[in-house]
């Protein structure tokens, strides 16, 4: 049994799907936090566009699920995201607004105000880290805070966490894989029963795997977003999103995926970078037995490395909880050192 050692207050921007989740995960693991890591995890307040909510002490499950319903009883009125970010006293911030690559907002604000307040943040938002990733970093360096991102590529997948910890030591010589699961559902489909794209993403919005916009998956921007990520993280680079070479997949036909499989090969959008600057997305030939043919919505990456060789990784890549277990191992891994 580890005493409780550290007492951790938090905040939550964006209260979608993944900030949902977080505070879902929070909630549940509250105890064995304590227990195993000596943290004592209290979300103190919550912002997305209904308003703010915050208590000091630590949002209760009743008051997070008033907020959640929209019960205006809880609201702090008068007070923006900002000023929650910047008044309230916590430790840590998890952003969790939507994506965006037009500029990265409001998650670049987000993110620098909360740096620039003396808070640690943590984030499942690609956009900011996909346009400006050098500045955010070298202010979180600064303020000597840290700033983590596990969950903006690859959902539960710990692609960076593994690469910086576990293969330690080693050059990585390149990274591709299948990094958006939407993409990955409606070739599956199309490919095993001989179904029309137009179709399938019809399904897939029907059961919720696509968006009712699905444009940033199946035209390779999702993809794109999550590659710029591992190149500045992995390969030092300065890149941004329009730095990638893309092509989706709207026009892959039934025919099209026929003909590679009767050839033995599999269609997938595969993202690939490597340590010469190649950044690139588009659908590839895949070998039906190679590590990289996953199916439905799962995320695959293989690492190539010059000691360890290569070392593939298969998970879930999307889910609220999938992406709060990335972000709650990165809470953990600022505190329990």
């Amino acid at each position: 049994m580890v005493a409780v050692e550290k007492t951790v207050r938090l905040t939550i921007v964006g209260f979608g799907h993944v900030g949902g989740g977080v505070a879902e995960v929070v909630m549940r693991k509250h105890q064995a936090l304590k227990e195993i890591y000596g943290l004592d995890l209290r979300i103190v307040g919550i912002a997305d566009l209904k308003g703010v909510t915050i208590n000091e002490k630590g949002l209760s499950e009743p008051e997070i699920a008033k907020f959640r319903a929209g019960d205006e009883s809880v609201l702090a009125y008068g007070m923006s995201t900002e000023d929650m970010i910047k008044e309230v006293e916590h430790e840590l911030m998890v952003e969790a607004t939507p994506t965006n690559v037009v500029d990265g907002e409001p998650g670049v604000t987000h993110i620098v105000t909360a740096l620039e307040s003396g808070r640690h943040v943590v984030t499942s938002n690609k956009g900011p880290l996909a346009l400006h990733y050098r500045r955010l970093m070298e202010l979180a360096e600064r303020r000597g805070r840290e700033l983590r991102f596990e969950a903006t590529v690859g959902g539960a997948m710990p692609l960076i966490s593994m690469i910086r910890n576990n293969l330690a030591g080693n050059r990585v010589i390149s990274i591709k894989g299948i990094l958006n699961g939407t993409c990955n559902y409606i070739l599956t489909r199309m490919g095993e029963e001989n179904l029309p794209y137009e179709h399938v993403l019809r399904e897939a919005q029907e059961i919720g795997i696509a968006e009712s916009d699905p444009t940033k998956d199946v035209e390779g921007v999702d993809t794109a977003v999550k590659l710029v990520i591992l190149a500045n993280t992995v390969f030092d680079m300065d890149a941004t999103y329009r730095d990638v070479k893309v092509r989706g997949i709207t026009d892959i036909t039934p025919d099209a995926l026929k003909l590679a499989h009767d050839a033995g090969y599999a269609i997938k959008l595969i993202g690939d970078v490597d340590h010469e600057g190649r950044l690139e997305v588009a659908p590839r030939l895949v070998p039906l037995r190679d590590p990289l043919n996953v199916n439905g919505t799962l995320n695959v990456a293989t690492i190539r490395t010059d000691l360890a060789g290569d070392i593939t990784v298969i998970g879930k890549g999307a889910g609220p909880i999938e992406a709060a277990s990335a972000i709650l191992s990165d809470i953990i891994g600022i505190y329990a050192r």
